[in-house]
């Protein structure tokens, strides 16, 4: 593994690796959590890595494997150790990154791979989601050994499971379907459908300022953000990618400001309140860019993952402008 400082650009190369998801720590400023796996996820083993940055670039800090591909992780919100990720052969697994081994625990039930898991940012619950390509939903409480419900409702693989910010209980999810739904735990029961694309949805996230806000990133290369309150159209749809969007973030510092990961190897970030949307195009990856995360701790600080056995920590120039 080496790592190279240079243009700004602090990057971990990472052999034999291929990137899926990229998160920063909630607690430590600069650590960073990716899951990777072997053969592009379509065989082999998986890693989970722990990056922490310092003056010279990226170290690894702890690297964890599994028998089968990661496909997504999220750190737990009320332990700075532990993690969850998931997998290629159905399972979830908790990771301890205060121990050198593991997993401390894994979660079997789900059928088909498990392309997304996400942690309730809700105080005082500890609830963990998860998405399946067996087209279902499962609820998590990681202190207890089984999931605690599923939802069914969707007809095709879900790409992505992502709670609410702001409404507890409240997550939202993306399937090849074409549709975003969002879901309620205290009903288990779908509350909206929303036939966001006429293609495949990979990706949604929540805005951190509108509870009633969720943008969607599909194969269709476009971007939407939908009014919950009214999901007839969409209140704003950003062009650009040229290819399928993979992975889309809200700013955790500005209230209109996104971005997103796409096959065509670049990262965008946006402002969709702006008429021309597009704040400024990253081209570093030489392959599809999978993983994508926006720093919680500093306001200008962004990493990503791509296929190309990279991962990267900068700071791209609109938000250096914007802070």
């Amino acid at each position: 593994m080496s790592a190279t400082p240079g243009g700004g650009v602090r990057t971990l190369r990472v052999p034999g690796r291929h990137g899926y998801a990229a998160e920063f720590s909630p607690y430590l400023p600069g650590r960073l959590a990716c899951a990777a796996s072997q053969h592009y996820g379509i065989a082999g083993s998986g890693t989970l890595l722990i990056l922490d940055q310092n003056e010279s670039g990226l170290r690894l800090f702890r690297s964890f494997d599994w028998n089968d591909g990661l496909f997504d992780v999220t750190w737990s919100e009320n332990n700075e150790h532990v993690l969850v990720t998931c997998s290629g052969d159905g399972s979830l697994q908790l990771w301890d990154t205060a121990r050198a081994t593991g997993p401390l625990q894994v979660f079997k039930e789900h059928t088909q791979e498990v392309y997304s898991v996400d942690w309730s940012q809700t105080r005082g619950e500890q609830l963990v989601v998860s998405g399946s390509w067996d087209q279902t939903v499962k609820l998590w409480d990681p202190t207890v050994g089984k999931s605690l419900c599923t939802f069914r409702g969707h007809e095709s693989v879900i790409y992505s499971t992502i709670w609410s910010p702001h409404i507890p209980g409240c997550f939202a999810s993306s399937s090849g379907d074409q549709t975003l739904r969002i879901w309620d735990v205290k009903t288990t029961g779908v509350r909206i459908v929303v036939p966001a694309h006429q293609a495949e949805i990979l990706s949604c996230d929540w805005c951190k300022y509108n509870e009633n806000l969720v943008v969607t990133g599909a194969v269709d290369c476009s971007l939407r953000g939908w009014d919950l309150r009214n999901v007839q159209q969409p209140v704003f749809e950003l062009l650009g990618h040229t290819y399928a969007i993979r992975r889309v973030k809200f700013s955790p510092f500005h209230a209109s400001v996104l971005a997103s990961c796409s096959y065509d190897f670049t990262v965008r970030f946006w402002n969709f309140s702006k008429p021309d949307p597009l704040l400024e195009t990253v081209e570093h990856h030489t392959e599809f860019t999978c993983g994508l995360d926006l720093s919680l701790q500093s306001p200008t600080q962004v990493a990503d993952c791509a296929w190309d056995e990279t991962i990267k920590i900068y700071d791209p120039v609109c938000l250096t402008m914007l802070a």
